[in-house]
């Protein structure tokens, strides 16, 4: 209809056309999408959490904690957790990153995966309680990394996705594997290209979301590099909802992403800033942890975690990051929340594990 009016006076058309571009944009991406700009980023909602504690868990010998991303929560409403090896890399140590921590005080359990890993980032405990760890760069003799490993509880390894070393695409090849979760089926599905938030990143760089049979054949993949839907920049957690939903945080399009087990893009959620984690419970109350916004790269928006609904997208508490020297501050990656509310946070930038006490 706007191209058959070019004859009409442009005072007459700017209003409807600034109409009908408000219509639209706001059906890219469904009715559910709510129009939360930088100057209402959320954080001027509740936060119903007290003061965080820093530092809340500890390592086995009275360790440094590294950089982490993985914080997950096991059916048995244990919480596990992943280390990497005292700094931000296992490449060369002998030290086990994943680490079962008592819920109550902190304290290690077992430890496990020693010289399995490069760069432990995604953690996911399914509902046997396995431990999935996607490892997300290759060691420097290339014969670690690039893989996703199932472990039992025990550190028995139980399943290899990928090819140790060797980055790609395909099915036998990651790229950077950012994060794993099972669907209630038991099948797969791996987050590929961490580094696609790299604005150098070529064109053909490999990221996109993949999913195996529960018994790690290859079914399918979908996605590239980009900003489209159904494209990424870094797809960087995962989760699942109770209608079997998958939600991908694309980290550098300040996005999540939708879509069904079969890759169907359903809809796009800008509300909850830049995600690096996301923990959605069994009533489908959503957290986001946001550890990358700041002033240069998403301006107006501030670190911190978001909790919201995965029905609606609606955001109704937020809670802040922490207080650094930075002026943009710091948060962590990966989130989980307990049975009794509370929240843990895994700290990648101030490293070690945050716990947020439910007021």
């Amino acid at each position: 209809m706007i191209a058959t009016r070019k004859t009409e006076s442009a005072p007459r058309r700017r209003p409807r056309i600034q109409l009908l571009t408000v219509i639209a944009l706001l059906g890219l991406c469904g009715s559910s999408v709510l129009a939360q700009t930088a100057a209402d980023a959320g954080h001027n909602l509740p936060n119903p959490y007290d003061t965080a504690v820093r530092n809340w868990a500890a390592l086995p010998d009275g360790r440094t904690w590294g950089s982490t991303a993985g914080i997950e929560i096991g059916p048995r409403n244990e919480v596990w957790a992943i280390d990497r090896c005292n700094v931000n890399s296992c490449d060369g140590s002998t030290l086990p990153p994943v680490h079962l921590l008592d819920m109550a005080t902190g304290k290690p359990i077992k430890s496990i995966g020693a010289g399995l890993f490069v760069f432990p980032h995604g953690l996911h405990v399914d509902r046997d309680g396995n431990v999935w760890v996607s490892d997300a760069a290759a060691s420097k003799d290339g014969t670690k990394g690039n893989q996703v490993i199932k472990l039992s509880p025990d550190g028995k390894v139980l399943m290899r996705l990928g090819t140790a070393g060797v980055a790609g695409g395909g099915p036998n090849h990651f790229n950077e594997p950012a994060d794993v979760v099972t669907a209630p089926n038991g099948d797969i599905f791996v987050a590929d290209g961490h580094s696609g938030q790299n604005p150098n990143a070529p064109p053909d760089y490999v990221t996109r979301v993949v999913r195996f049979s529960k018994d790690g054949k290859f079914i399918k993949e979908w996605g590239k590099l980009g900003a489209g839907p159904g494209e990424f920049r870094n797809p960087h957690a995962l989760a699942i909802d109770s209608r079997g939903r998958l939600f991908v945080c694309d980290r550098a399009n300040a996005r999540m992403q939708i879509f069904d087990l079969d890759g169907k893009f359903l809809d796009q959620w800008s509300q909850f800033g830049r995600p690096s984690g996301i923990f959605i419970d069994k009533s489908d109350k959503l957290y986001a942890i946001d550890a990358d916004s700041s002033a240069a790269n998403h301006p107006g928006w501030k670190k911190g975690i978001r909790i919201g609904s995965a029905k609606d997208g609606k955001v109704t508490a937020f809670v802040p990051g922490h207080q650094t020297d930075n002026p943009d501050g710091a948060a962590g990656e990966g989130v989980i929340v307990d049975k009794a509310g509370n929240l843990y946070a895994a700290e990648n930038t101030l490293r070690g594990l945050t716990k947020y006490a439910k007021r």
